[in-house]
């Protein structure tokens, strides 16, 4: 799990290889995922993906699961089949476990890739999200940084309370 201490931070701008691999820089590997290489790649948002921690992803993921299941057996979601199914689909495929390879390279899979939006020898920007690892299509992340940043002070100061 990602400490308090060991906030991941810093923008980067990669190329992806041939292969769909991408060299993730040193410091942001030591910040998500110290002890391994064990990882899970989630869909975020259009043009972006998230590296997480296995187990910071799997606790957080099962916590919601479990919730849900509760509900369900409990029949407080009755007449909301429809979405239920979403949210299969989206469990179905939101996130995969991945490694991270030797000298820190990502191998993007399949269905990862359409979604993230950029192609071999394309560039990524690569972002510390804090608690996780971002892969950004270069125009979604300026789009995102745009609408984001005029509340830059807000947010600091409601998340310092």
């Amino acid at each position: 799990m990602v400490a308090a201490d060991r906030f991941i931070l810093g923008e980067f701008r990669r190329t992806f290889d041939d292969r769909y691999r991408l060299a993730l820089p040193a410091e942001l590997i030591s910040g998500l995922n110290p002890e391994g290489l064990d990882c899970v790649l989630a869909k975020e948002r259009a043009g972006c993906l998230s590296l997480w921690h296995r187990e910071t992803w799997r606790n957080r993921l099962e916590q919601g699961v479990n919730l849900i299941r509760a509900k369900l057996d409990a029949g407080r979601l009755s007449g909301r089949t429809e979405e239920i199914q979403q949210l299969g689909r989206l469990l179905s495929t939101r996130h995969r476990d991945v490694k991270l390879m030797e000298r820190g390279r990502l191998l993007i899979p399949e269905g990862f890739r359409e979604f993230l939006g950029v192609e071999p020898g394309g560039e990524v920007m690569i972002v510390g999200a804090a608690i996780c690892v971002e892969l950004w299509q270069p125009a979604a992340w300026l789009a995102c940084l745009q609408d984001q940043m005029p509340a830059f002070h807000r947010t600091l100061e409601e998340l310092a309370q």
